[in-house]
């Protein structure tokens, strides 16, 4: 770009250039657009963080952790040889929230030891990390498990899937680093003992508010305790919303449309014309002008370019074919209703919709460069049996017209047509065998002629031109001219080549293709809005088995194929994640048991990531697939810190329930900070519009659903599923031994 710059003013007058493609816009545009969610996620985590700690002093702490863990894990996406990109930025966003979940942890633990009355920092420091190391341990190898079958994925679903698992797993690595070595350190230097009379100061206002807010929660803290003896006596309760919500859960997954990678506005919009066969450059070329006057008066297009003789979806050269790329303004000057892409192009479709003859379709690129042309479902027809390529298209336009019919496809059709007036070449072999001329040599001859030959090369100014032989125009209009050309014979002589070659016209394809060795039709196609390209998928499906033939079959290709090869992997490595984490807790709590009051509180914030989706009117997709197995890891923190701590009060010798509820109210007060840190760090996300904005949503509306969803009910039914799950291991192997020491102190 910077050398077209440079280079305008030495063009001749009137000359201008234009770029109406450049996916680099886009990329710069949505990077921008993360890079000041970043900044402003980093201010709402700060907020919440300072609401609860109520301490500038006691914020910093976290708030250091965040760039250290930042800063440490661009080091290391430099050392495994990644970018930063879109989704090594999402995965930074989403970083934030979770990196000072460890450092928040650690002063919240020192800030309840000096509560509680230790007169040194360095003392209550020291006794709170005695308490939280086990659980800072566990969090993290746990968040880091979730993330390991991700990274063996494959395919373009397995590059972004790595992307923000390890991008993440690093962020988290480091922080808990941070929060075992840095935060102790700093809280010991930065906080302070209570004064003893510092209760009797006059308040200021901020005071005032804190006094309050922590009234408030202490009051709320009791209700939750009260509530907590309730279900503990009536665990059926628990058992009975377990099975509820993941009923929920089932019918969610069920319903909420499913999709890939979304469709964005990235500013662009493509045109394929197709004329009547046959039709010649120059009659194609009116019809393009006329189309080019129409998108010269709509001033959301702000430049546009046409190409004559080229189809974008067949890739194929022809007369009767031509494209149109559209650029449109910048995303801030298209902020209106009905200035989207999608609104322009369903505006493009009814202002054509009266062209004579030509056959426009408006599409967008695809959400990821290199697969296929255009965005939507793309599929080939394939011919099993042995059917001509006029009965292929007979099919073809039958089994379209079908799909057509269903109301999740907003447009499926093909440019392919077998109705080109053509002649067909018969050579008299025989005859030019007796006069010693070669096929091959007649071949070559008409391809010379006719169709035009690359012969050579040659040198001058400095550049390499090929040259091309072709007869003029005026010599091979029709077929006629054909008696004006000869070909040498193995005498040396010439010999006209009409005698030898026979012309029948003839009607057929103008390019034809094959997939998997079959004859095959491409098809192009958008699913309707307010449906997914799952749906699509499932439509085609539906109306192939149907409606085709038995020596017909289908088979999805571009971005629809690897949308059905990511989706198969997907359930997979949720299953996988589950069970790393299953067998680390098992590891951690020596017991086969316990680790089920961890998993089996996932179904409740799993309903409500989903839950939150299907109301935005989202997709199921992969950002929002990379966001629930981050979930999986964050949602078994909150019952880690829960579990932990009741498993510490119940080696001390406390009653089962009793600990469940102390281990319980010990730890709401963190859960709760962390995870609303969380989910404000992620509202910007949820919230965004403009450019980009459905891949933020899609993630962020995700977390933020089952963030908020899975911690409010979770911190209720996690309690229970302890005093279950323990119960039944103290059954089988004893109650656990009294830790003396522990007691003692």
């Amino acid at each position: 770009m910077s050398i077209l710059e440079e280079s305008k003013s030495t063009f001749p007058e009137g000359i201008e250039y234009v770029v109406p493609f450049n996916t680099k816009i886009f990329l710069d545009a949505s990077i921008d657009k993360v890079i000041t969610t970043l900044v402003e996620a980093f201010i709402l985590v700060f907020i919440v963080v300072f609401l609860f700690l109520q301490d500038l002093r006691s914020t910093l702490i976290p708030a250091i952790a965040v760039p250290v863990a930042i800063v440490g894990t661009f080091f290391f996406l430099q050392l495994f040889g990644f970018s930063i990109n879109m989704l090594t930025l999402f995965a930074m966003i989403l970083a934030i929230g979770i990196v000072v979940d460890d450092a928040i942890v650690v002063v919240e633990a020192v800030h309840a030891k000096l509560d509680e009355g230790v007169k040194s920092a360095k003392e209550a420091t020291l006794s709170a990390m005695s308490e939280i190391t086990g659980a800072i341990i566990s969090i993290t190898l746990v968040m880091a498990a979730v993330f390991v079958p991700v990274s063996f994925l494959q395919g373009p679903s397995g590059v972004f899937y790595q992307q923000f698992a390890i991008t993440l797993a690093v962020a988290i690595l480091i922080s808990a680093v941070n929060a075992l070595t840095l935060s102790p350190a700093l809280c010991a230097l930065f906080l302070k003992p209570h004064e003893e009379g510092e209760h009797h100061k006059k308040k200021n206002f901020k005071e005032r508010f804190f006094i309050a807010f922590n009234t408030g929660f202490d009051r709320m803290n009791r209700k939750y305790v009260g509530s907590l003896r309730f279900l503990v006596n009536r665990k059926w309760i628990t058992v009975v919303a377990l099975v509820v919500f993941s009923g929920i859960t089932y019918w969610l997954f069920a319903t909420t449309p499913a999709g890939f990678i979304p469709n964005e506005d990235r500013g662009i919009i493509m045109a394929d014309l197709t004329m009547p066969p046959g039709t010649t450059l120059e009659k194609t070329q009116i019809a393009v002008q006329e189309l080019d006057s129409v998108l010269k008066s709509m001033p959301l297009v702000e430049a546009r370019m046409s190409v004559v003789g080229f189809s974008l979806l067949n890739r194929v050269n022809g007369g009767s074919y031509a494209f149109t790329i559209m650029k449109l303004k910048d995303w801030k000057e298209r902020k209106g209703d009905g200035q989207s892409v999608d609104e322009i192009v369903k505006e493009l479709f009814g202002r054509t919709a009266g062209f004579k003859d030509a056959k426009i379709l408006f599409f967008t690129p695809p959400s990821v460069q290199g697969f296929g042309t255009a965005d939507g479902f793309e599929f080939k027809i394939q011919d099993t049996g042995d059917d001509d390529w006029a009965t292929v298209s007979k099919v073809s336009n039958e089994f379209l017209a079908e799909l057509g019919k269903r109301p999740e496809i907003q447009y499926a059709m093909t440019n392919f047509n077998p109705n080109f007036p053509q002649y067909q070449m018969d050579i008299n072999v025989e005859r030019a065998k007796d006069a010693g001329v070669s096929v091959s040599d007649i071949f070559n001859t008409m391809q010379g002629y006719y169709g035009g030959l690359y012969t050579t090369d040659f040198n001058r100014f400095g550049k390499q031109f090929r040259v091309m032989i072709q007869a003029k125009p005026e010599a091979r209009a029709d077929e006629n001219s054909i008696n004006t050309i000869y070909v040498r014979n193995a005498n040396n002589q010439m010999v006209a080549i009409s005698q030898f070659i026979d012309f029948k016209k003839i009607y057929g394809p103008e390019a034809v293709a094959r997939f998997n060795l079959l004859k095959a039709v491409n098809v192009n196609g958008k699913a309707n809005p307010g449906f997914s390209s799952g749906d699509a998928i499932k439509a085609i499906q539906e109306v192939a088995a149907q409606h085709l033939p038995r020596t017909y079959t289908y088979e999805f290709s571009g971005m629809t194929r690897e949308e059905i090869i990511a989706g198969g992997q997907a359930a997979g490595v949720f299953l996988l994640s589950l069970i790393f984490v299953y067998f680390l807790l098992s590891a951690q709590y020596e017991s086969y048991l316990v680790p089920f009051s961890v998993l089996l509180s996932l179904p409740v914030g799993i309903a409500g990531a989903i839950g939150f989706v299907k109301l935005a009117g989202l997709e199921n997709n992969i950002y929002f697939q990379v966001a629930l197995i981050m979930l999986i890891g964050l949602l078994a923190k909150n019952a880690i810190l829960i579990v932990e701590f009741a498993m510490q009060r119940r080696k001390h010798g406390m009653e089962l329930f009793e600990s469940a509820i102390e281990g319980a109210k010990a730890r709401l007060r963190p859960i709760l900070m962390t995870s609303f840190a969380f989910i404000f760090g992620l509202l910007p996300l949820a919230l965004s519009s403009g450019v980009g904005a459905v891949g933020n949503r899609s993630i962020g509306m995700g977390a933020v659903g089952g963030m908020l969803i899975g911690t409010l009910v979770g911190v209720f039914v996690i309690p229970v599923l302890f005093v279950i799950f323990q119960g039944w291991q103290e059954k089988i192997s004893g109650k656990p031994k009294t830790d003396e020491t522990e007691t003692a102190a």
